[in-house]
């Protein structure tokens, strides 16, 4: 089964929620609601009382900023906690004729318009990797937006469309398993779990950097009180070593930073990619 963006953010909120279900003695129940770059899940969580019962985890999308939903993640929510970061990855179908960054520039400069790159839809973690790439390279490429991370990397692995820059943990099996070929990871340095590769920055594109993030947010107006308990749990529960284990599995390295912290991120976060959408003139459906 082709793993997704969305179905690693579903397997990190199990993981949590069995720890904070233990932890705090009463059943946390996930309600996975994908889509439309994540504003399908925006909006219902941002309609949600704000109890202390109800919170939202997401990862990098920013969807939201170009549809010009109702829903924002900075102004619609209450940072709770990060959970962790998650490397991108560049990968290529094994059939494309190029072993590196540098040549898979070269080659996409020989051919403007003729690459494609798959991405989970407009808005999604690839789709802003991705356009980010192209303004710091200046390549020609394609996007073919599907719905969902899974189709999209079928898709680059089937060969219909040639490139894929989503999260390490999503293409890692299919590096492996010699299905897709990687050429470089998005972080500031090499991952562990792929030590020969290089970053993007290292191989070609200087000051290329991108990663997914896990955090969790509650809807806007939760008392203060009630976000700092939950802020306390998780973060107790990401000092447990089984759920530090589990997390990496799933290629999240878990950091823990205050809410404060987490909010600030955020808008760092949004600051760059709106500055993407702009400068790549990134329109919605």
């Amino acid at each position: 089964m082709p793993v997704g963006a969305e179905y690693v953010r579903w397997l990190v909120g199990r993981i949590v929620a069995a720890d904070l279900t233990n932890r705090l003695r009463q059943q946390v129940i996930i309600d996975n609601r994908p889509g439309a770059g994540s504003i399908v899940g925006l909006q219902i969580a941002a309609q949600s009382p704000p109890d202390g019962h109800n919170f939202m985890l997401t990862s990098t999308a920013y969807g939201h900023l170009i549809q010009k939903s109702n829903v924002d993640l900075v102004k619609s929510f209450e940072p709770v906690v990060l959970l962790g970061f998650a490397d991108s990855a560049l990968v290529v179908n094994p059939h494309l004729p190029v072993n590196s960054v540098k040549e898979l520039i070269a080659l996409a400069k020989k051919r403007p318009g003729e690459l494609l790159y798959s991405s989970s839809g407009i808005g999604g973690f690839p789709h802003m990797n991705t356009e980010l790439f192209k303004l710091m390279t200046g390549v020609n490429i394609v996007h073919v937006p599907f719905k969902g991370g899974g189709p999209a990397i079928a898709d680059t692995v089937a060969g219909n469309t040639q490139i894929h820059l989503g999260s390490l943990p999503t293409v890692i099996s299919h590096i492996r398993a010699g299905k897709l070929k990687a050429l470089a990871v998005g972080g500031a340095k090499r991952n562990p779990a792929l030590p020969s590769l290089p970053t993007i920055s290292e191989a070609g594109v200087p000051g290329y950097q991108t990663y997914i993030w896990y955090g969790l947010f509650a809807p806007c107006g939760t008392p203060a009180d009630l976000v700092s308990r939950m802020h306390a749990a998780m973060n107790t529960s990401l000092d447990n070593p089984d759920v530090v284990q589990k997390m990496a599995a799933q290629g999240a390295d878990v950091q823990k930073m205050s809410s404060a912290q987490f909010g600030k991120l955020m808008q760092s976060e949004t600051v760059k990619w709106q500055d993407v959408i702009t400068r790549a003139g990134i329109k919605g459906e």
